[in-house]
């Protein structure tokens, strides 16, 4: 049976497939594989892209072993419809991606079923791209979490982390499915209990190349890692406002290539007194928020009034 679905009908699944932000954000070190070590506190959020599943009844195919290519058996078994402006080769997309992973694995392990149904994916973009709030990533861990059950693999949380590390590393925190401090390169996850939370999240229409700022020379790859018990301890130090040592790392190189952040973030920051918390800005970017202390976040007329006096497009959303 699928989990904490929003919406079933027949042969259908609805859904959510979530944002995340960054409470803070910093890189502990460089790996010898090349990736960087990380630390941080995923938040997810009740605002996201929908994903729908349409499985045909009748439609079945019969696996003759378990030495079937995974790409060619996911063209037969996926067909992505909504993503055309994202990926033009369905091959490029995370879903796909997260899909063709998914049956690698089951291949590899040898738990390939001998029987496959055929499953349609509707994507119902809501979520900007590139604003560091993890909309692919998030895609492909809600494929994966219920193409897992479709398709009766009956993998592990702990096997889909694994896999899914494998196809980005924002991946693992969604099929996580909750919030979390991350370390490693994302998919080392510890879940921590925060308060229920409201934020002004502002998505300025800007995009710098990951790579290049994980290469930019001002970018500090050397902060001093925290302890776990140190982060659940300072909750307080990184949840509502930003105390030293917590900050993104990437903020000040990012605003100093994108402009239209850096007024986003400006923006955000005149509104702080009255919304007693700290902005910040969320991943690489280019996304801003602002936690919403519990005494502004009714104030419906003030909060609209912050969104429609924006500098770019502007939501109130809440965590998950």
């Amino acid at each position: 049976m699928i989990k904490n679905i929003d919406e079933a009908s027949g042969s259908t699944v609805t859904r959510l497939s979530p944002a995340k932000i960054n409470l803070f954000l910093h890189i502990t070190g460089k790996r010898a594989d090349g990736y960087h070590n990380l630390q941080t506190v995923f938040r997810l959020l009740d605002w996201g892209d929908y994903l729908h599943f349409l499985v045909t009844d009748d439609a079945v195919i019969q696996m003759a072993d378990n030495k079937t290519d995974a790409n060619t058996l996911c063209h037969q078994l996926l067909v992505l419809a909504g993503a055309e402006a994202i990926t033009t080769d369905i091959e490029d997309n995370l879903i796909f991606k997260a899909a063709r992973a998914l049956l690698a694995f089951a291949i590899e392990s040898n738990k390939l079923p001998s029987q496959l149904v055929p499953v349609h994916v509707t994507l119902d973009k809501h979520l900007p791209m590139g604003a560091g709030l993890g909309g692919g990533s998030s895609n492909a861990a809600t494929t994966m979490l219920v193409l897992n059950e479709l398709w009766q693999l009956n993998f592990t949380c702990d096997e889909l982390i694994k896999i899914g590390a494998k196809v980005g590393a924002d991946v693992p925190i969604f099929i996580f499915g909750q919030d979390a401090i991350a370390m490693g390169i994302g998919e080392e996850l510890t879940a921590i209990n925060l308060h229920d939370q409201q934020y002004l999240i502002l998505t300025p229409e800007a995009h710098v190349n990951t790579a290049k700022l994980f290469a930019h020379p001002k970018l500090q790859r050397d902060i001093a890692p925290l302890s776990t018990d140190t982060i659940k301890n300072q909750s307080n130090d990184y949840v509502q406002n930003l105390s030293t040592p917590y900050h993104n790392v990437f903020t000040p190189v990012v605003t100093s290539l994108a402009p239209a952040v850096e007024e986003a973030l400006n923006y955000l920051q005149g509104l702080e007194t009255q919304a007693l918390g700290i902005a910040r800005m969320t991943g690489s970017g280019s996304a801003v928020f602002l936690p919403l202390d519990a005494s502004i976040s009714s104030n419906k007329k003030l909060l609209a009034k912050w969104v429609e006096g924006a500098p770019c497009s502007g939501y109130l959303v809440g965590s998950l």
